[in-house]
């Protein structure tokens, strides 16, 4: 007896994205028009004015107030491996502008709530959790170089820091480790979070894509997130005002910077 044909169905992966290649001059040209759109938009500056000083008076409450002295510069540095979530809004504005559309700060964020709202959120919640792990993993080297007991006064943690060989351990040991955390944050979600809100695509597929934008350039991203990292530590200076103009400007360019790789 002939047996009939069985079809067989396999699973079939989603199709990611192509990035393509670019160059320093590009990085120069998403700035620019990064700032052009904050330009156009800059009542961005009312609400991080009332954002950022909050987050600082709360950085420096728990540092003073409740004897976390050793992770004030770890908690600071920290935000920034969640920039990419906080940005959002700007990528939006960014977005929209391009499409010839002018909406409000409310219509921004009910229109970004619209977009692929899991992927974003489980984006979110991985840098997140890459956060708090840099908040223990900064508790954990300075303890094992310093012992639990903590510093009594600014004075004495400056002078462990900056004046003892177990200080010079403290300051390389971060800064290494937290580069590679950095580094982790910056691979997956450097065009992934703007994928998302162009695209319905899901969270490992904006992390594939990111990576791979990454791989395919990696000489010009470094040189962003360089750019980056050294924008933010001017920004903070002094008690975070500056950054009522450097996050929405890198935000506005992160979205330009990801029209230029992702196809």
């Amino acid at each position: 007896m002939a047996q009939k044909p069985v079809a067989v169905h396999f699973y079939a992966a989603p199709t990611l994205p192509s990035v393509r290649k670019i160059a320093l001059g590009d990085l120069k040209d998403a700035l620019s028009k990064g700032w052009d759109d904050f330009m156009h938009k800059p009542s961005h500056v009312l609400i991080l004015a009332v954002i950022y000083p909050i987050i600082g008076l709360i950085l420096f409450r728990l540092t003073f107030g409740y004897h976390l002295l050793p992770l004030l510069f770890p908690l600071a540095a920290g935000f920034a491996l969640l920039g990419p979530f906080a940005a959002l809004g700007f990528y939006e504005v960014s977005r929209r502008r391009e499409q010839g559309q002018e909406l409000s700060w409310w219509e921004i964020i009910g229109s970004v709530s619209h977009h692929s709202w899991g992927a974003i959120l489980a984006l979110g919640t991985l840098l997140t959790v890459i956060f708090f792990a840099w908040i223990l993993t900064a508790e954990s080297i300075f303890e094992a170089i310093f012992g639990n007991q903590l510093p009594s006064s600014v004075a004495e943690f400056v002078d462990e820091v900056f004046e003892t060989e177990g200080g010079v351990k403290l300051i390389i040991a971060g800064n290494f480790i937290g580069f590679l955390f950095a580094l982790l944050c910056f691979t997956i979600s450097v065009v992934a979070f703007p994928l998302i809100l162009d695209r319905n695509v899901s969270a490992p597929a904006a992390i594939v894509t990111s990576v791979n934008a990454v791989i395919a350039n990696p000489v010009t991203m470094l040189a962003w997130a360089i750019f980056v990292v050294a924008a933010l530590i001017v920004g903070s200076l002094p008690l975070l005002l500056g950054l009522v103009v450097v996050l929405p400007v890198l935000g506005h360019a992160t979205w330009h910077l990801y029209r230029k790789v992702v196809v």
